[in-house]
């Protein structure tokens, strides 16, 4: 599968990382399923995690409400997105603990505060380990 976004939503997930770092910024990646996740839209989530600030949590509370507003436009969470303050742009094993299947999962990496690689990732069948998920950013010129 290819995870297909813009230009423009590819520098909003830099923007948001580099404005929370050096915490962990999070949110949805909303689109239509064709024969590649066409995300159209980005949801930024509160990260309600308090205890570790390079940890991210999106409450169930804030993803139903979503889920339930993005339904009403005809776009459906297709993944999620997340920063890493520091780190590579590749799963944690914290993040393989608490990925779900089917997803994309687009890390972008924060160093110093400013954005670098970004990169998309599945979670294998057997939950072992976070795939690569191809990725396909285009102009909107």
């Amino acid at each position: 599968m290819t995870l297909r976004l813009s230009e423009t939503l590819v520098e909003e997930i830099r923007r948001q990382g580099e404005l929370a770092y050096p915490g962990e910024c999070c949110g949805v990646l909303a689109g239509r399923m064709s024969d590649t996740r066409e995300i159209h839209q980005l949801v930024s989530m509160p990260n309600r995690r308090t205890d570790d600030p390079h940890r991210y949590l999106i409450a169930p509370d804030d993803l139903k409400r979503i889920t339930g507003e993005l339904h009403r436009s005809r776009l459906e969470i297709l993944g999620f997105y997340h920063s890493h303050p520091d780190h590579p742009a590749a799963p944690s094993s914290f993040d393989v603990e608490h990925a779900w299947p089917w997803y994309s999962y687009v890390i972008v990496r924060i160093d110093g505060g400013r954005a670098r690689d970004l990169a998309s990732w599945v979670l294998a069948d057997d939950r072992s380990r976070m795939n690569p998920e191809s990725l396909d950013v285009f102009s909107e010129v």
